[in-house]
């Protein structure tokens, strides 16, 4: 007798008849992997906005900064404990105005208050050390892996020529205080990244590159000293800002040999948060195809000029000044983030962190009540079925059809990732090995994760699982996240305006071997 679950699938996928149906195949290339992520691709970021950060007339920040954030909830910790581990960046756009209460002669730690004339409108601000005690009481207790992003203008004046230029070396004696203060609590960093969007032309502030990368000989040398151990050694990133070629590899080039171990690089291509074409481009696969560019420039710079370094998407909300309200937290951001997962991933990036954890329109878990909005559950799919070694696949069916592959995290064979963006047309998927084996290949059963918004509607808060609300538990604790086994011998049925993970056992990719 059959599941109210797999009857209420049945259900839906007899509805989907009424759609435009076109086969496709998908090609599998698994004799090589064509790229690699780090094991913890998938990041979440937490940043240092205030309650008082607004644009557009809505202020959607609320208690989830840095300084306000109830780090008791329960939702969060089990948010976060579910990745095991999650892969976590402390910093944003007031990185470079923060202060660190530790060291000698410190006599003031002054909150961050709004100031007109303030980078990004507003004051200097400062971490008290009782604050950081309760950030790391909450990442020991989830097992996250945590990237600290250092003040990088600490010491630095104003040129007299350029407002945005900020010249003379970096005063570190802050940041060592800080760092002296982490390994003396035992509190277990994975890396530092050093000043956040100051690279090119930068964000409110710039530094140039050869400086850039002098100072960041001196935070290498630093972190050496004070984690001797190679096993527990945090790793060095930066710049942490918008990728310009002729700024990256000078910074490259003038920081030499093993100082830097991930490049990393901010994209926000959506545009504005306040756009009105922000839903449609997010289903735009044209418009979406736009920044590889990007990315395979990045990859470039690095082989040229670094290749001791990883590509990392160090921050990507899609739409900047806190994502779009109605768009970015709901079903349809989806089509936008997993995208970006899989076309990062083919072009080696290791790490891809998503602004943000909470705060703010683009927030994984909903700023005010912490439940998880859809993208929360894509992420985490991501992380517990999509292997390191990544697989080109193809087809040549229409572009609104999306399709990625890595070995699979979980069994020996691959996780397929289909986005079908289009409302118009369903998709009957057959999966093809390119590989011409003697033995014709048979798959008994494989598991698919079918993702869909309630009631057809892709702005909708609310994610179906195979036909499922996802809720959490009366515990608070994430959801189990059950595939559905079905007959390997038929097609994969990708509906109109829905994302599907697939695993496939035992299917033969000589990549997936070791």
């Amino acid at each position: 007798m059959k599941s109210r679950r797999e009857i209420y699938f049945i259900i839906w996928s007899c509805l989907c008849l009424c759609v435009a149906a076109e086969h496709v195949n998908v090609t599998v290339k698994g004799g090589t992997s064509i790229a690699q992520t780090d094991d913890n691709f998938i990041c979440a970021t937490l940043d240092w906005w205030p309650q008082n950060k607004c644009d557009f007339n809505q202020c959607p920040w609320g208690e989830a900064g840095i300084f306000n954030l109830d780090l008791d909830n329960k939702i969060l910790a089990n948010a976060i404990k579910a990745f095991d581990p999650l892969r976590i960046r402390v910093g944003g756009s007031l990185q470079d105005q923060i202060i660190y209460e530790v060291g000698f002669g410190f006599r003031k730690c002054p909150h961050i208050k709004k100031m007109s004339y303030g980078m990004f409108g507003f004051s200097k601000g400062c971490l008290p050390m009782c604050r950081w005690d309760q950030m790391n009481n909450l990442f020991c207790k989830t097992g996250a892996k945590i990237t600290f992003g250092l003040n990088a203008l600490t010491g630095r004046r104003k040129s007299t020529v350029d407002s945005t230029l900020y010249e003379g070396d970096w005063d570190y004696q802050n940041a060592l205080d800080f760092m002296i203060y982490t390994v003396s609590k035992g509190y277990k960093i994975d890396s530092y990244e050093f000043g956040n969007e100051l690279s090119g032309t930068g964000i409110a502030a710039r530094v140039e590159a050869e400086q850039y990368g002098k100072d960041m000989i001196i935070l290498k040398n630093l972190v050496a000293e004070l984690y001797q151990d190679p096993a527990t050694q945090p790793m060095v990133l930066g710049p942490g800002g918008f990728y310009d070629k002729t700024w990256f590899d000078k910074f490259l080039q003038s920081s030499g040999p093993n100082v830097v171990n991930g490049l990393t690089h901010h994209i926000y291509n959506l545009g504005s948060g306040a756009d009105k074409d922000l839903i449609y481009r997010i289903q735009d696969p044209h418009f979406l195809d736009q920044v590889a560019q990007t990315y395979k420039d990045i990859s470039s710079s690095i082989k040229e000029f670094g290749p001791w370094a990883g590509a990392w998407v160090g921050e990507s909300g899609g739409a900047y000044t806190s994502g779009g309200k109605g768009v970015s937290h709901t079903f349809a951001n989806g089509f936008w983030y997993l995208d970006q997962l899989g076309m990062t991933s083919t072009f080696n990036h290791k790490v891809f962190c998503r602004q943000t954890l909470i705060g703010g329109n683009y927030a994984l878990l909903n700023t005010t009540t912490f439940i998880p909005n859809p993208d929360y559950y894509g992420a985490l799919l991501w992380h517990r079925l999509m292997g390191k070694n990544v697989l080109q696949t193809t087809h040549n069916a229409s572009p609104y059809l999306r399709t990625y592959g890595h070995c699979s995290k979980k069994y020996p064979g691959i996780s397929l990732l289909l986005i079908n963006m289009s409302n118009s047309t369903n998709y009957n998927v057959s999966i093809v090995n390119d590989i011409n084996f003697k033995d014709s290949e048979v798959i008994l059963q494989r598991e698919e994760y079918h993702l869909t918004p309630e009631g057809g509607n892709i702005q909708s808060d609310v994610l179906l699982l195979n036909g499922t609300p996802l809720k959490l538990t009366k515990s608070y604790d994430i959801p189990e996240l059950k595939p559905m086994l079905v007959n390997g011998s038929e097609t994969i049925k990708v509906a109109a305006d829905s994302i599907v993970f697939v695993t496939i056992k035992g299917f033969k990719a000589p990549a997936c071997a070791s």
